[in-house]
């Protein structure tokens, strides 16, 4: 089964010993559909001798049932497991392996070619230290192969190979290697790419994969394996990056010991050396570096570990622990490369959650500077980001975070976004720089705060957010609910969705993305209100659930009451007082919640009132009984 298969029958420890201590390299392969990517992977784990009898007798059989080489053994079928790969005989999934050589242990991920899995190949590249991106020889340059580049720029992959496959069907022509070699150095430039290494080869022959081809005299070269075994892999580069570990776990197992466990992202660290807790700014001194098989004089990138300090200081999860000469930066707001993965699109202002390393925070994409055409390497202009979609974008943090750019730390400069509702991965990006606002505007203290206003106002200031179907009647209620207040003699204001719409929100229209900023900019004058110690009404559609959660999320614990008003959409429509619902039905009104644009009802609401069954004086003395529950007026 194994190249090392003498050294298991003479001595198992020694060989587990070798085996343990060898390096590991993580590598991609990429480019266009049928350039070669899993017969390339197939190659290299049979000529790695790492399958079994069994495995090899299952592929020759499948050769004959799936294969696309006339019954001879096809490579390919070893990575290709899915069901719907083989049938077309293409690769969806990415697909990781392990193979080992004398030299290097290997994870190779065989990411899609396919425009539509272009987030497939983003997951696979974002743990590779180096890529091999396949080009078929007789097609040379395609547009995948462009895309892929320029997402390998985008990841920052320091070692490229460029393996012009199939020669065996161009007669291992060297002009035509030269003329593609000459081709893709030109569009490298443009990207910035550097390490740049080309192999001409046939993956299904072996030709230069293993060992150098003889049909191909005029190569003088490394062969895929050369390089592959002898290339820095990150965690050598990283050792010489400044200390960088994020804080995992809070390990206090009794009152005598309390250490900061996680993994080095880089750098090395030894007991005595002064180090920076990120983004708090404290200082100490590493006392110990405790592992599970005793302390250590030294640690490296890549080991997980224990650090102990000479000081008692406030360390959570999430906190990065950096070398005290060059610390991690510190910001809330940045500049970022988005890869949009979702299948519903990026709207700007809707909240997300970022998770950088072990740190998870609240956060929204403020502005799309603009769109990348991954093609043309063209920047267009876009209000949203839909599947697949790669953008510069601005995004804001309720908190300050440590982090590195992108391009000299992936690991504490890379994050995810994820949706606050599903839970689900929607977004990848990568950190180029904080925004010079986030170092320069600074919160104001005031001696007047919300809880001396709404002392003087003699009430519990909060936010009653109306919302439901047009027609529901949400302004109706609101306006109710305000004259009973103002009569109880509370300090109100009622905001109202068209009568904001007629100023602040004037610029606006109602695509999604508009209506995500319409509430976002109601929420925020909303706080302002609360602060100044009022009870306010906001009687808005608010279709989507996450932007109001995004309100809730602006206020304290029980300011924020959510009230469904809740209407059938055959009521609404039968009452139709401004007539919307019939423009909307002829066509004439694009966008409209209900009709041609979804309303996500609320599923838990603080108050649900059905008004298709009571009157708008029953509701609204629902929700005045609601607020003396919750204290709010007496």
């Amino acid at each position: 089964m194994s190249h090392s298969s003498d050294l298991i029958a003479e001595d198992i420890e020694g060989y587990l010993k070798s085996h343990e201590h060898k390096g590991l390299l993580r590598f991609i392969t990429c480019g266009s559909v049928d350039d070669g990517k899993s017969t390339l992977i197939g190659r290299l784990l049979f000529e790695s001798k790492l399958l079994f009898e069994d495995q090899l007798a299952a592929i020759e059989a499948d050769s004959k049932k799936y294969g696309t080489q006339g019954g001879e053994m096809d490579f390919a079928l070893l990575v290709d497991g899915l069901a719907a790969e083989r049938e077309q005989g293409i690769t969806i999934d990415v697909a990781y392996r392990f193979f080992s050589t004398e030299k290097r242990k290997f994870i190779v991920a065989d990411t899609p070619g396919h425009e539509q899995y272009t987030r497939n190949m983003v997951t696979g590249a974002s743990t590779a230290d180096a890529a091999i991106l396949m080009v078929d020889a007789r097609h040379g340059i395609l547009t995948q192969t462009r895309r892929h580049s320029f997402l390998m720029s985008l990841m920052g992959m320091r070692h490229i190979i460029v393996a012009i496959n199939k020669m065996d069907l161009v007669d291992y022509s060297k002009a035509r290697y030269d003329q593609i070699v000459e081709e893709y150095r030109a569009f490298a430039k443009q990207l910035g790419l550097e390490n740049i290494t080309f192999i001409p080869m046939s993956a299904l022959k072996g030709d230069n994969v293993i060992e150098h081809s003889t049909k191909m005299p005029w190569y003088h070269g490394t062969t895929l394996m050369g390089y592959l075994e002898t290339v820095e892999v990150d965690d050598e580069r990283l050792q010489r990056s400044p200390f960088r570990m994020p804080v995992q776990w809070v390990n206090r197992p009794n009152l005598d010991f309390r250490g900061f466990t996680g993994m080095i992202a880089s750098g090395v660290v030894r007991p005595g050396d002064p180090i920076r807790v990120q983004p708090s700014g404290k200082t100490s001194t590493v006392s110990r570096i405790y592992t599970f098989d005793g302390d250590l004089e030294e640690a490296v990138a890549g080991q997980s570990i224990t650090l102990l300090l000479d000081d008692e200081i406030d360390i959570s999860r999430g906190d990065i622990i950096s070398g005290v000469d060059q610390p991690a930066h510190t910001a809330d707001q940045f500049e970022t490369t988005l890869v949009w993965m979702h299948e519903a699109p990026l709207l700007p202002g809707r909240p997300y959650l970022m998770k950088l390393g072990t740190q998870l925070v609240s956060a929204t994409v403020t502005d799309i500077k603009y769109q990348v055409n991954v093609n043309t390497l063209e920047h267009t202009a876009g209000k949203q980001l839909d599947l697949n979609g790669i953008g510069v974008c601005t995004i804001s943090l309720n908190r300050a975070v440590a982090f590195d750019a992108y391009k000299e730390n992936q690991d504490t400069g890379g994050f995810i976004l994820i949706d606050r509702m599903t839970n689900n991965t929607v977004g990848a990006g990568m950190l180029h720089f904080a925004l010079r606002r986030s170092q320069n505007i600074h919160m104001q203290h005031v001696d007047i705060d919300k809880q001396a206003r709404a002392l003087a106002k003699g009430q519990k200031p909060a936010v009653l957010w109306f919302t439901g179907l047009s027609g529901a009647g949400k302004s109706t209620i609101a306006n109710l609910v305000e004259k009973k207040l103002f009569g109880n003699g509370q300090h109100t204001y009622l905001l109202d969705g068209d009568n904001v719409r007629h100023g602040l929100n004037r610029d606006l229209g109602f695509t999604d993305a508009d209506r995500v900023e319409n509430v976002r900019r109601v929420a925020e004058t909303a706080k302002l209100m609360v602060d100044a110690g009022l009870i306010v009404m906001s009687a808005f559609i608010s279709p989507f659930r996450s932007e109001r959660q995004l309100a809730r999320d602006l206020l304290e614990e029980g300011e924020f009451i959510e009230v469904y008003v809740d209407a059938p959409l055959d009521v609404v429509e039968a009452r139709d007082p401004k007539g919307l619902y019939k423009k909307a039905r002829r066509g004439e009104l694009k966008n409209f919640t209900g009709i041609d644009s979804a309303y996500e009802a609320p599923e838990s609401p603080d108050v649900h009132l059905k008004t298709s069954e009571m009157s708008a004086e029953e509701a609204a003395d629902a929700v005045i009984e609601a607020l003396r529950e919750r204290g709010l007026i007496s």
